[in-house]
């Protein structure tokens, strides 16, 4: 299927081809279900599948728009949405809304919230009302999403990196993480902190700032910041985010956002 997926990322006119069509199907259906993955965690770190989002992509042409009725929501897209929740195991509150090649593994929650289509979402993760999983974002096991929390998505540049959310992390309310940015295992992101591909995350912990620039580290505990920065107008304050404390390996994982905010002295 890869190879058939290449050939018509270089020549679209093979996509009128039934068998091309199936093989892209196929892939979507394999995501869906969990199967395929578009990145993957190996002892180097995450690495893209890209042909996996290529597939996608080449998923959006050989489809017809369609009008979609559930119950008293009408939807018109070319993408279908996801079923049989019960059969996954999966807990959905209207109107949320999961499209057709995203993961909801067994154990996922979601409140009026919005997973698009190559996302995985792990076990015993919770989508907060409000907030939206973008096209092939990785969220791991156990991690909060708070109301309103924005994870972007990511198609093209198809060498791009998703963001990464992985297991346990706690996502504030309000929070925008976008551009292939990395949130560690087990850490705490405070309501609304932005953090993309060029945001600086610095460790104020010690003496000296340590930054950072796309990465959350293990069990950071993060707030929004500013920092001075000089322009050729003056001198102005410029958003980053603080990591201003780390969580005690042996602390409860499921420890709420204000508890560990709490620990460090931070009101909320």
């Amino acid at each position: 299927m890869q190879k058939t997926i290449e050939q018509a990322w270089e020549n679209r006119e093979l996509l009128k081809e039934d068998a091309v069509q199936q093989a892209i199907r196929e892939v979507v259906e394999m995501l869906d279900k969990g199967k395929l993955r578009i990145a993957e965690k190996d002892e180097d770190g995450w690495k893209v599948n890209e042909w996996l989002k290529k597939a996608v992509i080449l998923y959006f042409p050989i489809n017809q728009m369609e009008t979609i009725e559930v119950g008293p929501f009408e939807y018109h897209d070319k993408i279908a949405l996801k079923r049989n929740y019960a059969e996954q195991q999966v807990r959905v509150v209207p109107p949320a809304v999961a499209r057709y090649g995203a993961y909801l593994a067994p154990g996922v929650v979601m409140m009026p919230s919005y997973v698009n289509i190559g996302a995985y979402v792990d076990s015993g993760t919770m989508v907060d009302t409000w907030a939206t999983v973008g096209s092939c974002a990785q969220i791991g096991k156990h991690v909060h999403l708070s109301g309103g929390v924005g994870i972007g998505g990511v198609l093209e540049p198809v060498q791009a990196a998703p963001v990464i959310i992985e297991d346990h992390c706690f996502i504030g309310s309000r929070c925008i993480i976008v551009e292939g940015a990395l949130i560690e295992e087990e850490a705490v992101i405070g309501a609304n902190t932005v953090i993309t591909a060029s945001t600086h995350i610095i460790d104020v912990t010690q003496a000296e700032p340590v930054t950072y620039k796309g990465r959350v580290p293990t069990r950071s505990v993060v707030i929004p910041g500013s920092y001075t920065k000089h322009f050729a107008a003056g001198d102005y304050q410029v958003s980053c985010a603080l990591i201003i404390g780390h969580r005690n390996a042996s602390t409860d994982k499921k420890t709420s956002l204000n508890n560990a905010l709490r620990d460090f002295g931070v009101s909320v």
